[in-house]
């Protein structure tokens, strides 16, 4: 009971760290909390079921399919609604963020209707034994979907030009424009990178429960804002654990407390980490001038 209740987390651990990972990347370049975040992980979903039952594309393709659309909706959202007013007051990043999450949501009732769509069966989800230990093939499929996107994202943040580029510009944006670097080319980059692992978090949902709907990205969004914030946001590697100890504790929790606490607490679990560490497990302290 308990190792099956641990796969569990582990899996759904593994959605929330692709989503927290887009949240902690636009953080880190432009201090903004992204709470658009969350739809556009809905967006991505819609988008791969689009593209299998429309389409009839292939699951991979679709999947890619849903990953480059979403991303380039993270690029039209950066252009259009943050960066006229990346200067202005946070206030304002803070409404704009708010008004576009309310223009998804709209966006996909009007597209794909208000209604709960089912999504389409397209692996045989079988269920291996190991020692004990019951695992899907679906969560299979989850935890290596994470660990590939994981390492190539990491990959480009540590081992590519781009990835230099984004690391400066957190440091200092007004000091990499000096340097040459186009700073707005790089947050449109981010976007779409965080996007599109938004994105691959909501088809991997929609496979894992074969259904999608425009408020879907609500409660995983606010959730992964969460595991972002225990792990310390700005931290890439604190995304990834952040999320993995919300998947666990909230699975076990479910399973030997009651599941009605299931939502509280990824919130008592935020609670403690603030009060114990306020910068997150991750995260390192910032001193700013005043």
């Amino acid at each position: 009971m308990f190792m099956e209740q641990l796969s569990n987390g582990i899996a759904l651990g593994s959605i929330y760290a692709l989503t927290a990972i887009g949240f902690t990347m636009v953080y880190g370049i432009i201090r903004l909390i992204n709470f658009a975040h969350g739809d556009l992980y809905m967006i991505g979903a819609f988008l791969t079921y689009t593209g299998l039952t429309l389409f009839n594309m292939p699951i991979v393709p679709s999947f890619l399919f849903g990953m480059v659309g979403a991303a380039a909706f993270g690029i039209a959202i950066a252009k259009f609604a943050y960066s006229p007013v990346f200067k202005a007051p946070r206030i304002n990043l803070f409404l704009s963020a708010i008004g576009i999450a309310i223009f998804l949501e709209n966006f996909a009732m009007l597209i794909w209707g208000p209604e709960t769509q089912s999504f389409p069966s397209v692996i045989n989800n079988k269920v291996y034994s190991f020692i004990g230990i019951r695992i899907s093939s679906l969560q299979l499929i989850i935890l290596g979907s994470t660990i590939v996107l994981v390492g190539i994202l990491t990959y480009v943040v540590q081992y590519t030009k781009l990835g230099r580029a984004m690391r400066c510009v957190s440091q200092d944006m007004d000091v990499s424009k000096l340097m040459g670097i186009n700073t707005d080319r790089i947050v449109y980059l981010t976007f779409a990178l965080g996007s599109g692992l938004g994105a691959a978090a909501g088809t991997l949902v929609g496979m894992y429960y074969k259904a999608v709907y425009p408020m879907m990205g609500f409660v995983p969004g606010l959730k992964a804002f969460i595991a972002a914030v225990i792990g310390g946001i700005g931290s890439i590697p604190g995304a990834m654990l952040g999320g993995l100890i919300m998947g666990i504790s909230e699975s076990l929790g479910a399973a030997y407390i009651s599941s009605g606490y299931r939502d509280a607490i990824a919130f008592i679990i935020l609670i403690i980490i603030l009060l114990l560490k306020p910068e997150g497990l991750l995260g390192k302290g910032i001193k700013e001038k005043i």
